[in-house]
């Protein structure tokens, strides 16, 4: 070997730089040896945080980090040898680190389950709580890639005060910055906890599943038979129970899913959301003179007005399998994010229930958080009433929607296209929760409740006494539509700004959001409000 000069030789030093650097690349080759996929159709790890974030971007941290050395080992090794791969797994069954998605910073984790099933162990837990502090401290987003197979029994204590520390992680980064979780296998017992707190879960129809006690456990305990898809699999999760806001049809979409979403959303809540070039509705503005019914029962598909205001008539829908009497959705206007709630006459009548309000009130928070700007469009003939609903908490849960309403900063424009009746009227982003600019169409209804019932209350002696009944109610039913079945007594009292042919909706929009742009409005200092959980 010669120097640079090629004048002298080098003599060759056992242990030195040539020998270090080929023992780094060996060391790099044991770590990633066992990153495969056990599942057909599954990707590995690191294949996983690849195909998510931009090519060439990914830095791995804590690579070499190896689970303890009292952790547990693989039928026939040895856990105290400390170069006992199978004991002492590099990467202790976790891979982290950070990147960007279209040029903007992210950090990622990956868990892997072809080390001890994706177990969390000490050392796995550390790794990951890292992570979230270096998020946390750089202002970027985090994207949880779970496929565990929950703590690991053999490190016991340890393995849950990790789990606690993570979760203590996510609380704090809880409307700080994004923080999405990727379910693409089994999340089970404490690790279900973790995603639950996150922003927005994506799971894979099929094949990943979420709950606190498996079908097994469950059996042994209640007697009931139940399978893991039934209990907790992608489709439940999201049509059923609410845990889950996306449903993907495999893993490369679940992948896309978080990459779309993170367009929509700025880095941290300090900073305004990635502006895009502005592109105009799809359709014509004036298809929407007719779209909404004369008869004041009949339906009609709320996604029709959504898509004719935003940019390009897209929008990416949260929950849309969960509680589908309410819409919400991520869009743009003039390329700008926004988030968009609406009630849908398809799917009972757009009334308030529990599991609406509970969807709402969330996404709602969401969007304050991040400096999203809330488009509400109302047709709701109120709250649900019934002894289910009553005896379930509808009060307390249905009253977690006003907190979310009137605790938000965002700029708020909401639009009335028919119904708007009783607490309903209230609570959809009404000027009295802080709504900066309402609008109406001229086929709104604002009352206290729709004509029918309220002409069977107010004159129920006149319509007992009269000679005909059904003549007088129909005399009374179209006399209360022309008084109250407007929107122009609201207008009157400044409830409504302003009453606005249909087709004009997106240019009002667009006016709106470009005035509130500056908007400023301070809240008490306070350590928390006690939203009714």
């Amino acid at each position: 070997m010669t120097t640079a000069r090629g004048t002298r030789p080098v003599p060759y030093v056992p242990g030195g730089t040539a020998d270090r650097i080929a023992d780094l690349a060996h060391r790099r080759t044991r770590a990633i040896a066992r990153d495969r996929p056990r599942r057909r159709g599954a990707l590995g790890a690191r294949e996983r945080i690849e195909r998510l974030l931009d090519p060439g971007s990914f830095s791995e941290t804590g690579l070499f980090v190896r689970a303890r050395s009292g952790a547990p080992a693989l039928p026939g090794a040895r856990p105290t040898d400390p170069d006992d791969d199978a004991a002492r797994p590099y990467g202790d069954g976790v891979v982290t680190g950070y990147g960007t998605v279209d040029g903007r910073p992210v950090c990622v984790f990956a868990q892997d389950p072809a080390v001890f099933g994706g177990s969390l162990g000490e050392a796995f837990g550390e790794k990951t709580v890292a992570l979230m502090d270096l998020a946390l401290k750089t202002g970027c987003p985090v994207v949880g890639l779970n496929d565990s197979g929950g703590a690991r029994i053999q490190e016991g204590v340890n393995s849950l005060a990790l789990y606690a520390e993570l979760v203590r992680r996510n609380v704090a980064a809880s409307g700080v910055i994004p923080q999405i979780s990727v379910v693409l296998g089994p999340c089970a017992g404490g690790a279900a906890y973790s995603p639950a707190i996150t922003d927005l879960t994506v799971m894979v129809d099929g094949a990943s599943h979420m709950f606190v006690t498996g079908p097994d456990v469950i059996h042994a305990v209640t007697g009931e038979r139940t399978t893991a898809e039934e209990l907790g699999g992608g489709r439940a999760s999201n049509t059923l129970s609410g845990n889950a806001h996306f449903l993907a049809a495999d893993e490369q979409e679940a992948l896309d899913t978080v990459r779309e979403l993170l367009a929509y959303l700025p880095a941290n809540t300090l900073e305004q959301p990635p502006e895009y070039t502005p592109a105009p509705p799809a359709g014509s503005p004036g298809t929407l003179d007719g779209i909404v019914p004369d008869r004041p029962g009949q339906g009609y598909d709320m996604r029709d007005i959504l898509t004719a205001v935003v940019d390009d008539g897209e929008l990416t829908y949260v929950h849309e399998l969960f509680a589908p009497n309410i819409v919400c959705a991520l869009a743009r206007v003039e390329g700008r994010s926004v988030g968009v709630v609406a009630n849908q006459p398809l799917h009972a009548a757009g009334v308030l229930d529990i599991d609406a309000s509970e969807k709402a009130a969330r996404f709602v928070r969401f969007c304050d958080a991040f400096n999203l700007p809330l488009l509400t469009f109302v047709d709701v003939p109120g709250y649900l009433s019934g002894v289910r609903q009553e005896q379930a908490g509808v009060i307390r849960r249905g009253a977690k929607l006003l907190y979310a309403y009137a605790e938000a900063t965002v700029p708020k424009v909401t639009v009335v296209i028919r119904k708007a009746y009783g607490g309903g009227y209230a609570v959809m982003g009404s000027k009295h929760l802080g709504a900066d600019v309402n609008l109406a169409w001229p086929s709104a209804r604002i009352a206290v409740m729709g004509a029918e019932g309220a002409v069977g209350v107010l004159h129920r002696r006149e319509l007992a006494a009269a000679d005909d009944p059904e003549g007088l109610r129909a005399a009374l039913v179209a006399a209360y539509e022309h008084t109250h079945g407007t929107p122009y007594l609201a207008a009157e009292r400044g409830y409504v700004d302003a009453v606005i042919a249909p087709r004009e909706t997106r240019a009002h929009l667009c006016r709106a959001l470009r005035a509130l742009r500056g908007k400023r409005a301070p809240l008490p200092q306070r350590r928390h409000g006690n939203i009714p959980l």
